[in-house]
């Protein structure tokens, strides 16, 4: 009886330590969004990732999801560099000395109108972009994935119909081409961080914010604006889902670095469908419950947009060549519009929805990566 007894704690204690080995082996990633929890870009872009990382790695790999009092947008690059952060929002945007190949196209915000394709087009491009990789390289990061905005809309505290409604009127944007094009249509652009839009508005710093409907929900601008223009100002496409720090990432097999590109890119799909369509329609309830003025624009204005835009693909071209010295900026430029037009009839195709979406991306852009040596 006894002898029973030592074997069955012996057992016991075999299978505890299986146990404990199999939790030793589960590893927790730092993750940083970056921004509030009712933000897109939080729920459901790192949440769902956490739980999609998990399933892809049999429970290898999790999350730990850091506040934005630990790590914010703007100091992303500084929180990963130190191994603060192990996953995090990068923006590109944000750092134009350093990624100048990447945002050479993620500025092209006006050539967006639909933010499946545009995600898509971004992945595709910078996946496949050696002068993009170098860029990553330097800066010790691996890219993921691209999500994007909703088309973004002017958002103003008082009624813009026109293009001389425009004129003199302070705009906070977030990028270089909506401050060229604020500046064609005779406004004055400012630079102002989008978590501060709100403050900005309020006290009258600014007169409106080239935004997306989104923001109206993640950033409470319903108490703060007075009208909205349906101008669809294209995409703000300028991002890295989930880059990983290059340290974590040569830690990770093959099996879990292909795990987390392919987590992040649906991640990416469903963060799109919350932002550009759920998040749409219920900013558009919030405006109309609050009295928010709806304004279509005059077609003289929509017609300067449009006719900015092209124009002002040149002008991109030159000043990354002139400036930062990216070589072939034409040239690139046209290879990813090649893309956004393949993405879009892509997306027309196999629809609107997250999976579908990332189903194809995997298969036109990740199914060709060997991920034993992307990123290394």
């Amino acid at each position: 009886m006894m002898h029973r007894s030592f074997k069955t704690l012996a057992i016991a204690a075999a299978l505890g330590s299986l146990t404990l080995a199999g939790q030793a082996q589960a590893r927790d990633l730092r993750m940083a969004p970056g921004v509030p929890p009712a933000h897109p870009a939080h729920t459901p872009l790192y949440t769902d990732f956490v739980d999609l990382l998990g399933e892809a790695t049999d429970g290898r790999l999790g999350g730990q999801l850091l506040g934005t009092e630990i790590a914010s947008i703007s100091n992303m690059r500084n929180a990963m560099r130190s191994g603060l952060v192990e996953v995090g929002l990068f923006l590109p945007a944000y750092f134009p000395a350093d990624l100048p190949e990447i945002n050479l196209v993620g500025d092209m915000a006006l050539l967006g109108t639909n933010p499946y394709a545009m995600g898509a087009a971004m992945t595709e491009y910078i996946a496949t972009c050696e002068a993009c990789q170098a860029e990553l390289k330097a800066l010790g990061i691996v890219y993921t994935s691209t999500h994007s905005t909703d088309t973004y809309q002017l958002l103003s505290t008082q009624p813009v119909r026109t293009q001389e409604d425009l004129e003199g009127l302070r705009l906070r944007v977030g990028g270089p081409q909506y401050s060229r094009w604020a500046e064609a249509m005779s406004a004055s652009p400012a630079s102002i961080p989008v978590g501060e839009q709100f403050e900005a508005l309020s006290q009258g710093v600014i007169d409106g914010t080239v935004a997306s409907m989104g923001d109206i929900i993640s950033f409470r601008l319903e108490d703060a604006i007075d009208s909205i223009t349906k101008l669809d100002l294209g995409t703000f496409h300028s991002t890295i889902s989930h880059a990983v720090s290059e340290t974590t990432w040569q830690s990770l097999s093959p099996a879990d670095r292909e795990a987390i590109v392919r987590a992040s890119t649906e991640a990416s799909a469903r963060a799109i469908e919350r932002w550009a369509y759920e998040m749409t329609d219920e900013a558009m309830e919030i405006a109309r419950e609050h009295d928010i003025e709806i304004i279509e624009p005059d077609e003289a204005l929509v017609e300067a947009s449009r006719a900015f835009g092209e124009q002002d693909l040149e002008y991109a071209a030159e000043q990354a060549q002139e400036r930062y010295g990216v070589e072939d900026a034409r040239a690139k430029l046209d290879r990813f519009i090649a893309l956004v037009d393949k993405w879009n009839g892509i997306v027309e195709e196999v629809g609107e929805e997250p999976e579908a979406v990332a189903e194809a991306v995997n298969r036109e852009v990740w199914d060709k990566v060997d991920f034993s040596s992307y990123g290394i």
